[in-house]
């Protein structure tokens, strides 16, 4: 039987050769992070900014993008320390709080892109109707609704184990996801019922509902006239990308987060950092790309930023 640990630090066993390349590791995802925030934070913005991007669609968008950069700040500060760090650990209460944001965020996604199909919905099927469905207290609403449920989803299980009894302290990860339950003595049956709920209510429903108002949208835009399958196009493909794109990572974390296998560490390394490296950079770089308003106001501001740059260098070789 298992050894029962009173412990206060967990051992985090998803790395490989730190120690050896520890600095061009922390030199490497320092730069990746600061791409992050500066790429999502960017965009972000340039929709503040231009009052011709205040509409839900793009707000939705710059929820969308804040939401990443949170996402990766819950898991890339304490990365960058295990970087420098002799050992890789973490207090448990930490852990506990880790697993919460991660799961809350990675929610929140899925919810907002919930919101973004039903916006594209009403503008597509029901363009006369839509200054009065998506109005400024609609919008606050999905907002807050795309928060507040999975904070009190993952609050239920995350309160659950901070009690539990460990009879591990080695995780299998670079950071506190729920291969913690594997972690305790006795498996929860409280968190075993919540992490189904959870799953079906934050990651399945959100999908089918998703799924669903898209091909509406499609089926409405094929009947409809070309401008109208074009608009369909240029503003729906981007959502469903990213959708597709987090939908993979989640699977991956939830499939194999939960087995106990003997996975190869640098196969588990380089998947679990799709979830924190590939998918915040992806979701800039599709919205910035492929939606037309954002992408012309992101060349002007690039181009303005040159244009000053240049001056400036002028007027200082001149004088």
């Amino acid at each position: 039987m298992d050894e029962v640990l009173n412990a206060t630090y967990i051992t985090l066993d998803g790395y490989v050769e730190v120690n050896k390349y520890r600095y061009v590791y922390f030199f490497i995802f320092f730069i990746l992070y600061s791409l992050i925030i500066c790429s999502n934070s960017t965009i972000v913005y340039i929709i503040w900014i231009h009052k011709n991007l205040h509409e839900p669609m793009y707000i939705f968008i710059a929820a969308l993008l804040l939401n990443c950069v949170l996402y990766s700040t819950t898991v890339y500060p304490k990365l960058l320390i295990d970087f420098l760090s002799e050992k890789q650990v973490i207090t448990y209460s930490a852990c506990i709080f880790q697993l919460f944001m991660f799961y809350t965020l990675g929610g929140s996604e899925f919810f907002l892109l919930a919101a973004m199909a039903y916006d594209r919905y009403v503008a597509i099927c029901k363009p006369l109707q839509y200054q009065n469905i998506m109005g400024k207290t609609t919008v606050s609403i999905f907002l807050f609704i795309a928060l507040l449920i999975p904070a009190c989803h993952i609050a239920v299980p995350a309160i659950g184990s901070a009690e539990a009894t460990l009879c591990n302290v080695n995780l299998k990860g670079i950071f506190c996801n729920n291969a913690i339950y594997t972690l305790q003595c006795v498996k929860s049956k409280l968190n075993t019922v919540f992490g189904v709920v959870s799953l079906i209510d934050l990651v399945i429903l959100p999908m089918v509902f998703v799924v669903f108002t898209y091909t509406k949208i499609f089926i409405v835009s094929y009947q409809s006239g070309k401008e109208i399958r074009k608009k369909a196009a240029e503003t729906c493909l981007p959502h469903l990308l990213v959708l597709f794109n987090f939908s993979c990572l989640s699977i991956y974390d939830v499939s194999i987060a939960r087995v106990e296998s003997d996975f190869p560490k640098t196969a588990r390394l380089i998947m679990t950092l799709q979830i924190v490296l590939y998918h915040p950079l992806f979701n800039p770089f599709i919205y910035g790309i492929k939606m037309k308003e954002i992408s012309k106001q992101l060349k002007r501001f690039f181009c303005h930023d040159k244009n000053h740059f240049m001056k400036t260098k002028f007027l200082q070789f001149v004088l």
